[in-house]
């Protein structure tokens, strides 16, 4: 029998209790690593570890504010303690925002930057360091596919993007020889309650339905579908394997077409 290809691998996922983080958690789990599943709050990401030990596999969940320096490193001691030395890390914590300049206030710009770039950098600087030493490391930046384009009413969220996608490629030119690949995923509009909340925006301001709100984030989607996070949590899990080891400061896009550049 050929053993999963994550077997023996330690695994660190932000934002892991629900959405995207979720999907990248039990994929990694069901390819034999041992997770940590980090959130700021403990209720899902308790539930889903809890679930993940019941069929067998190993998980920890632990609570962690990505944009406060002496959380993650409560964090990584906890994982020191918990799980060893630590092969994989996953930045998927994240936020959005939408406005147009006029109404985009400094608060909600610096609140942006603090989980979205700021969280990557520090969770980074906690783990890759090591991983360096160790000789092998993975890490892996969700991004968005507005860190490679952009469009209306969301300056803060694409500066933020832009800023996770510029950080995943000096890092991964850093660690290039020290057996560590960096390397962000760059998803379109994915069925989370990210979007559901995209939506009921458009909805109170447009007086949209539902269905005609969707669609209309939808309509320069060639597929004219949400992306399934199964879908990024696949991607992400063929990043951390060993067959991966030459994709390194890439920016992988899985939007459905939407953008060809």
């Amino acid at each position: 029998m050929i053993a999963p290809p994550l077997v023996g691998r330690n695994a660190i996922i932000t934002g892991g209790g629900r959405g995207i983080g979720a999907a990248v958690t039990r994929a990694l789990a069901a390819a034999g690593a041992t997770v940590l599943a980090c959130s700021r709050g403990d209720a899902e990401a308790n539930e889903l570890t809890a679930q993940l030990n019941e069929r067998g596999d190993r998980a920890f969940a632990v609570r962690c504010d990505v944009t406060a320096p002496e959380s993650v490193t409560a964090m990584a001691e906890y994982a020191a303690e918990n799980l060893g030395h630590i092969d994989i890390l996953v930045n998927n914590a994240g936020r959005s925002h939408s406005a147009p300049l006029h109404h985009q206030t400094l608060e909600e710009w610096n609140r942006l930057f603090a989980v979205n770039a700021t969280g990557t950098f520090l969770c980074t600087q906690a783990f890759a360091p090591a991983m360096a030493r160790q000789g092998w490391g993975r890490v892996v930046n969700i991004a968005s596919l507005a860190a490679r384009t952009g469009a209306r009413y969301i300056s803060a969220y694409a500066a933020t993007k832009h800023a996770v996608l510029g950080f995943t490629r000096c890092i991964a030119a850093e660690m290039a020889e020290r057996g560590v690949t960096v390397n962000a995923i760059c998803p379109g509009y994915v069925d989370t309650d990210m979007t559901t909340e995209t939506v009921e925006r458009i909805m109170s301001k447009t007086g949209l339905g539902r269905e005609e709100a969707l669609a209309s984030i939808l309509q320069t989607t060639p597929q004219r579908r949400l992306i399934d996070p199964d879908e990024i949590a696949s991607i992400a899990t063929m990043l951390c394997s060993e067959g991966a080891r030459g994709i390194n400061g890439q920016a992988i896009g899985i939007d459905g077409g939407e953008f060809l550049g």
